[in-house]
């Protein structure tokens, strides 16, 4: 019997020995003022470390991310720059859940804090926000003077001197955030494997440049120079001194509608096309023009003679002629085979842009004189000259016809006839000034203008000569409209 309660007792003693131990052995793991093993946040080691410190690590570790800074430099516009702490954007980091967690390892019975302790996360990850917004406000704040311009283009002046000046144009710049708020919006919120490493470098600071693009008007400097108006080719003058009112009017307002004409390289240029747009442009007024081989008051005479100075300048430019007659009748303003005339819907006069560049054509009236002038690419060792030679003089014929208010065989000259002519014109070209090529640029007839005779009566048998019929093309209205 005796042994038995022995027994018993030794039992008891053992269980309470045992509790004892366990006891202490779950007061020492829930007492713990350390960290549970094994434990991070994002890559920081926490665990083993005491729960205080561990605390302190975070806190400074989510300090230090609140205190990078972003600089911004504006070189492109401006040697300057600016910097912002992320604070200012709103940003914020931190260890979600981490502290109460460690706190909680101390709070409780000690049942609790031994089983919550057991159960402790393993891992803390960071949440972070910052307003992208803000960031872009401040950037156009700061840099907003950028955007105060407009792009102006480039320009061309012709001088009075016939220098050709050109003025470079002005771009315009545009800030280009969306681009930079994407790449510090990547470097500001910091991807899972990047949490935890050590905030100095570029890991404090973001120096980024300020995007700016540029924005060229339509016409640049090197558009422009890229034309090829680079200087005077060709100037051409004729003499209209002797012209009335009318004439002056219509040589002058053609004159003006074909001033700072641009052609294109290989363009032809149709002289229907100046005529047309002038006319809508201005009204032209009577003067004598052309009809049936006689000088007759019309409308738009004078034309003519802005088309002849203008073929004399193309001509000795070297520039190919498309298409060109001269008039029927000698002009007194330049010499047979120079001329070039134009009748609506019937003649015109083209030649097209063969300088390989751009072409400009300025033109001038001043005291009665109208001046052509070409700018654009031409070899300043190169020129042209124009030979016209006479081939044959036509003598006039003699028309006569009956007056009956003249006396009875009374004989009166009533227009002295004038001499017509064939004509050839050559164009030489000069390279150094010796001649590499000669060719026959048109070859011309003037009509000759008969001796009108009016005679008295004298028989009814008296015998005159047939007057001349005029042929279809006779009609055609030349040097007006």
């Amino acid at each position: 019997m005796k042994k038995l309660q022995w027994a018993l007792w030794g039992v008891c003693a053992v269980v309470l020995l045992t509790a004892a131990a366990g006891f202490v052995v779950m007061w020492k793991y829930a007492s713990q003022d350390l960290v549970p093993e094994g434990v991070t946040a994002g890559k920081l080691q926490i665990g083993g470390m005491y729960i205080d410190d561990a605390i302190t690590l975070l806190d400074k570790y989510e300090q230090a991310l609140e205190k990078r800074s972003i600089t911004v430099q504006a070189n492109q516009v401006a040697e300057d720059s600016r910097s912002w702490i992320v604070s200012e954007f709103g940003y914020q980091a931190e260890f979600t859940g981490a502290r109460d967690a460690l706190l909680q390892l101390k709070k409780g019975s000690l049942w609790e804090r031994a089983r919550y302790r057991y159960h402790f996360p393993s891992h803390f990850t960071l949440s972070q926000s910052w307003e992208k917004s803000a960031f872009e406000s401040a950037l156009r704040k700061q840099w907003s003077w950028v955007e105060n311009n407009a792009p102006q283009n480039a320009s061309r002046e012709i001088t009075k001197m016939d220098e050709v000046i050109f003025t470079p144009h002005t771009d315009a710049y545009r800030l280009d955030l969306p681009s930079l708020v994407n790449e510090a919006d990547q470097w500001v919120l910091l991807e899972e494997l990047e949490v935890g490493e050590e905030v100095t470098g570029h890991r404090s600071t973001l120096v980024a440049e300020l995007p700016i693009s540029t924005i060229h008007p339509d016409i640049t400097l090197e558009k422009l120079k890229e034309e090829g108006i680079d200087r005077l080719i060709m100037s051409f003058t004729t003499d209209f001194s002797s012209s009335a009112e009318g004439r002056s009017h219509n040589v002058s307002v053609t004159a003006k509608t074909l001033d700072d004409w641009y052609l294109k390289p290989d363009e032809v240029f149709a002289y229907s096309e100046l005529i047309a747009k002038a006319e809508k442009e201005h009204t032209y007024r009577e003067a004598p023009v052309i009809l049936n081989g006689k000088f007759v008051p019309g409308i738009g005479g004078g034309i003519c003679q802005v088309s002849s100075t203008l073929y004399q300048a193309i001509l000795r430019a070297g520039l190919d002629i498309e298409e060109r007659r001269n008039h029927s009748l000698p002009v007194a303003y330049l010499p047979l085979g120079h001329d070039a005339t134009y009748a609506t819907d019937a003649i015109d006069f083209k030649f097209r842009n063969t300088t390989g560049k751009g072409l400009l054509i300025r033109t001038s009236v001043e005291n009665k004189k109208l001046t052509i002038k070409l700018f654009g690419t031409m070899p300043s060792n190169e020129s042209y000259e124009i030979e016209s030679v006479t081939l044959e003089t036509v003598s006039p014929k003699t028309q006569q016809s009956v007056n009956p208010a003249l006396p009875v065989g009374k004989t009166v000259v009533v227009e002295k006839g004038k001499p017509g002519y064939i004509v050839e014109t050559y164009r030489t070209h000069l390279r150094d000034g010796k001649a590499v090529s000669r060719e026959r640029v048109s070859k011309d007839t003037y009509r000759a203008q008969p001796t009108l005779i009016e005679t008295g009566p004298d028989s009814l048998h008296a015998t005159l000569a047939p007057q001349a019929t005029p042929s279809p093309g006779d009609s055609l209205v030349e040097d007006g409209l």
